[in-house]
C-alpha cells in the first residue's frame, strides 16, 4: 500500500506445482513466500519485499481450481501481467516464482481464472529500506465496511481529520462484483477498492481536505449507493 513507481521486473518464471522451467532458464527461487487462496480471500504472508528473486508459494483451501497472478503498474492500475501459475487445484500446492525490481505489483488469486481476483498490494524497496516502506504503509485507524444489497454499512457516523490514513476494510456480502470508491469533497476518486463476489479487499486511504467524502458502492447492474463522512 505503498506510492512508489512500479519498475521493470527483471526475470520471470511461472509454474505450477510438479511443473519447472527448463535446465538452459532456471526458475529464480529466492525467499519462500506462503500465499493461502480461497474461493474468496488471498492471504500474503508478507506485502514488503527487497528485490530479488521470491517464490511464492499458494497453497489453495478453496473449492475451485485457482489462477494466481502477479500484476505490474500499468498506467493508472494494475493491468500488466508479469507472471502468472497455472491453475492450483483445491487441496494442492503451486509456485508463483519471479525476480523482482523496486516497485509495487499486485498478486491476485483468481478463483476460477475469473474476473479480477482477489488481490493483495506488495512493495519492492531498495535493500536496506524496507524497515522505512513499513512506516509508510502506517494507518491512523481500521474502519470495517459492508456492501450489501440494501447499501453500505460500516461507516455509519465516522468522522475523520485531514491528513488521517484510513485503513478500509471492505466485505462485499452480495452476488455479484462491487468497486467501492472513496470520493474527496470535490467528488474525484481518492480510492478504488475492487470487491469479488462475497470477497473481501481493503487499502489505505489518506485524507486529503476537509469537507464531506463520499463512500460510493457500484455494479453491473445495481443502482450506486452513497454514504457520506466528514473529514474536519
Amino acid at each position: 500500500m505503498k506510492s512508489r513507481t512500479a519498475a521493470a521486473v527483471v526475470a520471470i518464471c511461472a509454474t505450477a506445482a510438479l511443473t519447472a522451467c527448463g535446465d538452459d532458464d532456471p526458475a529464480p527461487k529466492g525467499d519462500q513466500v506462503p500465499v493461502t487462496a480461497t474461493d474468496t480471500s488471498c492471504e500474503v504472508a508478507t506485502t514488503l519485499f527487497n528485490p530479488g528473486a521470491v517464490t511464492f508459494t499458494v497453497t489453495n483451501r478453496g473449492q475451485q481450481a485457482t489462477g494466481v497472478y502477479l500484476y505490474g503498474r500499468e498506467d493508472a492500475g494494475f493491468t500488466k501481467v508479469v507472471a502468472e501459475a497455472a491453475d492450483v487445484a483445491p487441496g494442492k500446492t503451486g509456485d508463483l516464482r519471479a525476480t523482482l525490481a523496486t516497485g509495487q505489483y499486485e498478486v491476485a488469486c483468481r478463483p476460477g481464472r475469473q474476473g479480477d481476483g482477489v488481490r493483495i498490494r506488495i512493495t519492492v524497496s531498495d535493500d536496506g529500506t524496507v524497515a522505512s516502506a513499513a512506516a509508510e504503509t502506517a494507518y491512523d485507524r481500521e474502519v470495517a465496511v459492508e456492501l450489501t444489497a440494501a447499501g453500505i454499512t460500516g461507516a455509519e457516523g465516522l468522522i475523520a481529520e485531514p491528513g488521517e490514513k484510513i485503513a478500509f476494510r471492505v466485505t462485499n456480502k452480495t452476488t455479484g462484483a462491487r468497486t467501492l470508491y472513496v470520493l474527496n469533497p470535490d467528488a474525484k476518486p481518492a480510492a478504488e477498492i475492487k470487491v469479488e463476489p462475497n470477497g473481501k479487499a481493503e487499502a489505505v486511504v489518506a485524507l486529503g481536505g476537509a469537507g464531506n467524502w463520499t463512500l460510493k458502492a457500484q455494479g453491473e447492474g445495481v443502482a450506486p449507493v452513497n454514504r457520506q463522512f466528514v473529514v474536519r
